[in-house]
């Protein structure tokens, strides 16, 4: 041991110094060595995968009778502590490493093992025992696959359905606010501000089916197919165990892939699972900016609605308040946006029989999980449910809505109808004095043709 912190320890490249209190060994020493990129560790979530992978492996080997039931038992107790999270300092490898993730793989291997022989008392080989069955190869795509289900089921779904249910609470508190449509960012016909929210909770809603299908596949796991996908060194039945522990372990219905050559060589599920969060992405871009548009304001903007105030809004104007949630939730979309070109690009990298950009996949999609989840219940609880009525401002642009005469055309004729909007806008007049004016109709008939509520259920309205 060295004087000066560190103790020696080899592989067979040979002999390096390791940190004395590193739980990791001479391959991950290296890859710290090797890796001085970006500072940015692999994910949390990643790490809690690995050593769950890592804790299924070890219970298969032992019911296949390739493991001593005593070795497992360590093996398996260690990789519980780094699936928790108890030893992330000791997982310090960049993301930008071995595109196959070999060093993630062998950084756990080696940690499993110093703290499985620590409890033994007796040797824990990192390769022959940690790491029995298994390549880089198939640990790490299984990893990708296994983390991201994990954090999709636990955080990100619900956190969809919150966000749904917060929609549909407030589409029924404003069923009945009858507002100004628009389209191209013009005046159209009359909606309510409910059918507004249902309109966006169907997006979130659709958006988590979309998921729940992309879920069909990510659950199958690679697991087993070891080097190159033929199961070279491990049991015909292993990837299966291991498929079955996880699901007992985690209650997510993970399978072992029906291919391992896919499971090794592409990352085709991670690529449309992240094309799925791309789209519940533009969703929440529509209805931030959506809200942002119907907030802006208080006097020279649109003004329907008033977002709770969270913070001052400016350094130099006092009194500014502004849609902090709305533009920060937009600002995530637009990470999440960037990151799907990365995991595109990453699942090209699949040369003949493996991938070899695993760890960016890993991050950029475990990263969009998070942040999508994590904005839909900001938007959610800090916009959405606090968000107040501007009934004055909504009623005072609904009644000198000169579209609204568009619910006349079966009556006069489009060309009428368009004199009719073209008087009452230069004359800036509600519609149905014009009209009123200009067609042989009576006040009767106006008040029931042109009634905004009415409008709102569609359909032409007859006597």
């Amino acid at each position: 041991m060295s004087d000066r912190g560190y103790r020696i320890e080899k592989d067979s490249m040979g002999e390096l110094q390791v940190p004395e209190e590193a739980l990791w060994g001479a391959q991950t020493q290296r890859a710290v060595d090797n890796f001085p990129i970006s500072g940015l560790p692999m994910p949390r979530q990643f790490i809690a995968a690995l050593g769950l992978v890592k804790w299924a492996a070890a219970g298969a080997n032992s019911e296949l009778g390739l493991l001593k039931s005593d070795i497992a038992a360590a093996i398996q107790q260690a990789a519980l502590a780094v699936s928790e999270g108890e030893h992330d300092q000791h997982f310090p490898i960049d993301v930008f490493q071995t595109g196959s993730g070999t060093s993630s793989n062998m950084n756990a291997n080696e940690v499993i093992s110093h703290l499985a022989t620590e409890s033994m008392g007796a040797d824990v080989h990192p390769n022959d025992h940690v790491n029995m069955s298994q390549s880089s190869n198939d640990v790490i795509p299984t990893c990708v696959h296994v983390s991201a289900a994990i954090a999709i089921h636990s955080k990100l779904l619900p956190a969809l359905e919150h966000l749904s249910k917060v929609l549909e609470t407030k589409a029924n508190e404003t069923r009945d606010v009858v507002k100004t449509g628009r389209t191209h960012l013009m005046d159209a016909m009359p909606v309510t501000l409910g059918q507004e929210l249902g309109g966006w909770r169907a997006q979130i809603d659709h958006g988590a089916e979309r998921l729940a299908d992309t879920m069909k596949r990510l659950v199958a796991l690679a697991q087993g197919g070891t080097a190159v996908g033929t199961g070279i060194n491990a049991h015909s039945r292993f990837g299966e165990k291991v498929a079955v522990l996880l699901s007992e372990k985690t209650g997510i219905p993970f399978t072992s892939a029906a291919s391992k050559f896919e499971g090794l060589s592409s990352q085709d599920a991670a690529v449309e699972t992240s094309g799925q969060l791309r789209v519940l992405a533009v969703s929440l871009t529509k209805i931030s900016n959506d809200l942002r548009w119907m907030n802006s304001g208080p006097l020279a903007g649109i003004g329907e609605i008033e977002l709770p105030a969270l913070q001052p809004g400016s350094s130099i104007m006092p009194g500014k308040v502004n849609p902090v949630i709305p533009e920060a939730v937009a600002m995530v979309c637009a990470q999440v946006i960037g990151n799907d070109a990365t995991i595109a690009m990453g699942g090209q990298a699949g040369n003949f029989q493996l991938n070899v950009m695993l760890p960016v996949v890993a991050y950029n999609l475990l990263q969009s999980i998070e942040l999508l989840a994590n904005a839909s219940i900001c938007l959610a609880d800090k916009a959405i449910a606090g968000f107040t009525v501007n009934t004055d401002n909504i009623n005072r642009a609904l009644d000198r809505n000169p579209i609204l005469v568009t619910a006349l055309n079966p009556v006069i004729g489009y060309e009428k109808g368009a004199a009719v909007a073209k008087a009452a806008y230069e004359q800036g007049r509600p519609i149905k004095e014009v009209a009123r004016e200009m067609t042989d109709l009576t006040d009767e008939e106006l008040d029931r043709l042109l009634d905004p509520a009415e409008l709102t259920e569609g359909g032409i309205k007859h006597q």
